[in-house]
């Protein structure tokens, strides 16, 4: 654990206001989460500039804050930092058993020197609580193949693989796995 152990992080809301913010952040937890340590996937640099410039610009991260379809949740450290963050909204994974009603868990990140406090497991409640009022059915998400940790994780809240798809990061592509809890 970091030297973050004795503080306690706020949930809230994400909102208009928090566009820059929030984009910086989902931009940090992706690389450290992408390019080093853990996965270490080799993007090239023109890839990894077309898809942080459509994924984690401000103006991309204002649209979706601004989207009444979707809701995030931001966890606010004791100095007003955002360390970590969750996005939902309606599914738009490429599988048969996808209908209207249901949602997705889009992206749900911790930055490193905030993991092992909870922060994870609370926006993932926040984010299910939403959706089972909201969009009612089941949950969906994709996730890294690679990416054995979250899917660990994703497992202990009920998630099972269900298919598979290609997710585009520039010309690349990722091999991810599609979950669902019912």
């Amino acid at each position: 654990m970091s030297a973050n152990a004795g503080q306690s992080p706020v949930i809230r809301s994400a909102g208009a206001a928090d566009a820059a913010t929030l984009a910086r952040i989902k931009l940090d937890c992706f690389r450290q989460t992408f390019l080093g340590g853990y996965l270490n996937v080799p993007y090239s640099a023109e890839n990894l500039a077309v898809f942080e410039a459509e994924a984690y610009s401000e103006t991309a991260v204002a649209a979706e804050l601004a989207d009444p379809a979707r809701a995030q949740w931001v966890a606010e450290a004791p100095d007003g930092s955002i360390v970590a963050y969750v996005h939902v909204g309606p599914c738009k994974l490429p599988h048969a058993d996808v209908r209207a009603d249901p949602g997705e868990i889009y992206q749900l990140y911790v930055l490193e020197d905030w993991q092992g406090h909870g922060l994870g497991r609370r926006l993932m409640d926040v984010a299910l609580d939403w959706l089972a009022k909201h969009r009612p059915g089941p949950v969906w998400l994709g996730v890294y193949s690679e990416n054995l940790r979250a899917q660990a994780v994703y497992a202990r809240y009920g998630f099972v693989k269900v298919g598979d798809y290609e997710f585009r990061v520039g010309d690349h592509r990722d091999h991810e796995f599609i979950l669902r809890r019912d």
